[in-house]
């Protein structure tokens, strides 16, 4: 019987404790948003701590030039003068590499941030990633963080026909119900 109570608990403990850490992967509002640094398409580092004092708009989109990403990433170029105008920074993030996303803005006409997170570390601590016909790529959630680094809102599988005017209005939201200013 006390093997039993044994095995029992130590399946407890190391279900648990791996619960628990599958649970602490995903960043959540009101935690600190988890730093980095990754290239961008002009092949220059970015850091989230670059962005203090700004709103960040963090997207993580799965693939350059594929019709989703590529309207997301339109209707944010579009949006971009009211996230200015809102202190707000938009970075997109995908496991594609600097080449590609220097391709991708190019052929779209894009000016916006672009990461490369190669090592699938980014996706990873955001708790971002899918897999694709065998292929792990960036999932499609987006992370609302604030002047000081917090997690304000985060979105998971958006749609990116839409995402943009909800982010907006997410951060119009944020002014209303907090201290934080939203503009400077």
């Amino acid at each position: 019987m006390r093997s039993w109570m044994v095995l029992l608990v130590t399946v407890f403990l190391v279900t648990g404790l791996h619960f628990a850490f599958a649970f602490a992967a995903m960043p959540v509002v009101g935690m600190s948003a988890p730093e980095f640094t990754l290239p961008s398409q002009d092949g220059s580092q970015v850091s989230l701590k670059d962005f203090r004092g700004k709103w960040v708009v963090l997207y993580f989109y799965p693939k350059d030039g594929t019709q989703g990403c590529t309207i997301e990433a339109h209707n944010f170029q579009r949006d971009q003068p009211q996230y200015s105008q809102r202190n707000a920074v938009v970075v997109g993030v995908s496991v594609d590499s600097t080449d590609s996303h220097r391709e991708f803005c190019s052929k779209e006409g894009l000016n916006l941030k672009l990461l490369a997170d190669t090592e699938h570390k980014v996706v990873k601590q955001y708790y971002s990633t899918m897999n694709y016909k065998g292929v792990e790529i960036a999932a499609r959630n987006t992370f609302i963080i604030d002047p000081q680094g917090t997690i304000q809102r985060a979105y998971t599988s958006v749609d990116p026909n839409k995402h943009s005017v909800e982010v907006l209005a997410a951060l119009d939201e944020l002014r209303k119900n907090s201290d934080i200013p939203l503009q400077k």
